[in-house]
Parts: C-alpha cells; sequence; structure tokens
C-alpha cells in the first residue's frame, strides 16, 4: 500500500437524523464542530442529517418528502429556461 494514503482521523462518529432523532454510531473521518453524549457515556463528533434510511422514502414506503431547505425551488430557479 502508498504510505500516507488513507486519513488519519478515522473515528467512531453519530450521524442523527434531524427529521426523526434517530441516530446510529459508524467509524469515519468527516470533520465536524459538534459533540454528543452516546448511550455508553463516552463523547462523540455529531454529524446532523437531513434524511437516512429511517426517513427517506424509499425505504419507508411512504412517499412524503419534507422539503426543509427549499431545495426544490433553488433547483427550479437554477435550471429555469431562459
Amino acid at each position: 500500500m502508498k504510505k500516507d494514503l488513507h486519513p488519519s482521523n478515522y473515528r467512531l462518529v453519530v450521524f442523527k437524523d434531524m427529521s426523526n432523532d434517530y441516530a446510529f454510531v459508524t467509524k469515519s473521518c468527516v470533520d465536524t464542530k459538534e459533540t454528543i453524549t452516546w448511550e455508553d457515556g463516552n463523547e462523540y463528533p455529531l454529524v446532523k442529517l437531513e434524511i437516512s434510511h429511517t426517513s427517506h422514502p424509499f425505504y419507508t414506503g411512504k412517499m412524503k418528502l419534507v422539503d426543509t431547505a427549499g431545495r426544490i425551488d433553488k433547483f427550479r430557479t437554477r435550471y429555469n429556461k431562459k
């Protein structure tokens, strides 16, 4: 393997779905400034998600998608025919 190819900050991180408060711990090297105390009492970096497998319409079977940031309107204005 090549030396210094992989990131050095690979650690446990909590990902939290903000639409339904579902959270899970996995390894990642994503940069974040927020932390959270997990069920085991340890403090981990926190990454807030808008959507996860517990709230995505494909996985839940519900065709309801909450547009929290106005993404559809931004898309329409960006690609509006001139």
